[in-house]
């Protein structure tokens, strides 16, 4: 039995599973309880990848664990109810949304072996490094990110590209088909397919796959009109030895960071453009020309929110997240999120932020996860969560398009009056297609994949 035991939940007859006042008694308790068996397993793994160690990673499998038996515990009950019946539509999907355990589902055993092997591979993925020769080693972020973004050396961008693939992928790849395997298993026992069903299900279409599918061919004449594009200005920079025309473009070539992160350029320096005469400004050298640090960036950032009518981070914000990567030594996880711990208005951001104009815009995207996790607290816990997993990511690349506009950036001092006529909104609606469209087929290969 999990934490806050049996004792403390309203005795259940079979009866009460047609009862939809019961089950609504039912939710409430699992609201209460839920909120400190969360909280404790959220605050364990904040712990570990703030302070990667394994006596922190231990802590947090631990709570993973109890977090799971308390997720059994009330899902095999939500079952029960006989939710066909009820009238009211939010008890029904309160119950459905707690009915399906996912990973949960996987025997004692194998759930333990399962969490063990993706905290290895988080570790694995944070803790790399690149190193040659007399170089200093270089970890993903921001290091290596930096390589592939700025760097147009066709050596270097090959032993970041491939540095990576080496330290990371060969290490973790026997690790990753076992996980697969338990991930499938854990879907099957959901009276899934595979896992990949079960993430679909999460959008509650029935014409996902259809609907992706006329998306994207609706998209191909622009991607393919982008991807010649690129494909002919790589060649007159690196030339024909390392650019076939009727072949692909290698993949360390074009601006995409060694995890995967970008595609086709998909950077904001000075880089591709329709109208190569209008060269864009810098941003990221005005900013350390003004000496931006990153507190202001995300002040900014909430500034910007505030501005609109929307709420403000909470004070424990400030004092809880990892805005800067920490100088005592610690091994930490890089890799920038957002947080929502469940307790007390606890919401935080893990970032290791540099001053540049991609991490701007990466915080900007991420405090619109926190407006969200803000506006959403007050709803039951079981709905503290976004209506499906893309649609946060969704709201944070809008305000990321608007943080990233000519006159946003103007506006605090990011852009000179100078470049505001056509020729370069025109070199920047080029730049946000190249981050934007380019992504979507890659995207959705991945998913076909999955």
């Amino acid at each position: 039995m999990p934490p806050l035991g049996d004792q403390l939940l309203p005795t259940l007859a079979t009866d009460d599973f047609y009862n939809e006042t019961k089950a609504k008694i039912f939710l409430q308790f699992y609201d209460q309880t839920a909120k400190v068996v969360l909280n404790q397993f959220m605050e364990a793994t904040w712990n570990y990848v703030t302070n990667i160690t394994r006596k922190n990673q231990e802590e947090m499998l631990h709570k993973d664990m109890e977090r799971s038996q308390f997720m059994i515990y009330f899902g095999i009950r939500a079952c029960l109810f006989k939710v066909a019946q009820f009238q009211d539509q939010d008890v029904k999907r309160m119950l459905r949304k707690l009915q399906n355990i996912d990973k949960v589902a996987l025997p004692k055993d194998e759930l333990r072996e399962y969490n063990e092997l993706l905290a290895n591979m988080e570790m694995t993925y944070s803790m790399a490094q690149v190193c040659l020769n007399e170089r200093p080693c270089l970890s993903l972020e921001p290091e290596l990110e930096e390589v592939m973004a700025t760097s147009r050396n066709k050596e270097e961008l090959l032993w970041a590209w491939q540095g990576w693939r080496d330290a990371v992928g060969c290490q973790i790849r026997t690790t990753f088909e076992h996980y697969v395997e338990l991930s499938n298993k854990a879907a099957q026992l959901n009276d899934y397919k595979d896992m990949g069903a079960l993430w679909r299900s999460k959008y509650e279409s029935d014409t996902l796959k259809q609907d992706l599918e006329r998306f994207f061919q609706e998209l191909r004449p622009l991607y393919l009109n982008l991807h010649t594009y690129m494909h002919r200005a790589l060649h007159r920079h690196y030339g024909p030895e390392l650019i076939d025309l009727r072949g692909p473009i290698p993949a360390h070539l074009r601006g995409k960071g060694p995890a995967g992160g970008r595609v086709l350029g998909q950077h904001l320096r000075p880089g591709p453009a329709l109208l190569p005469k209008k060269i864009p400004e810098d941003v990221t050298k005005i900013m350390k020309g003004q000496h931006w640090k990153s507190e202001k960036m995300f002040e900014d950032s909430e500034k910007f929110f505030t501005s609109l009518g929307l709420l403000p981070a909470p004070p424990s914000f400030w004092k809880k997240s990892m805005l800067t990567r920490p100088t005592d030594g610690r091994e930490v996880e890089c890799h920038t999120s957002a947080w929502n711990l469940y307790l007390d208005d606890d919401f935080r951001i893990k970032k290791c932020t540099e001053v540049t104009i991609e991490d701007l815009l990466s915080i900007f995207h991420e405090m619109s996860h926190i407006q969200y996790f803000l506006q959403y607290k007050n709803l039951s816990i079981i709905f503290c969560e976004g209506a499906n997993p893309a649609f946060e990511e969704a709201v944070g690349s809008v305000i990321t398009l608007l943080a990233s506009s000519h006159k946003h950036l103007l506006n605090i001092g990011l852009l000179s009056l100078k470049h505001q006529d056509s020729e370069d909104e025109v070199n920047f609606l080029m730049r946000i297609a190249l981050q934007k469209i380019a992504f979507i087929p890659f995207g959705y290969l991945l998913d076909l994949f999955h």
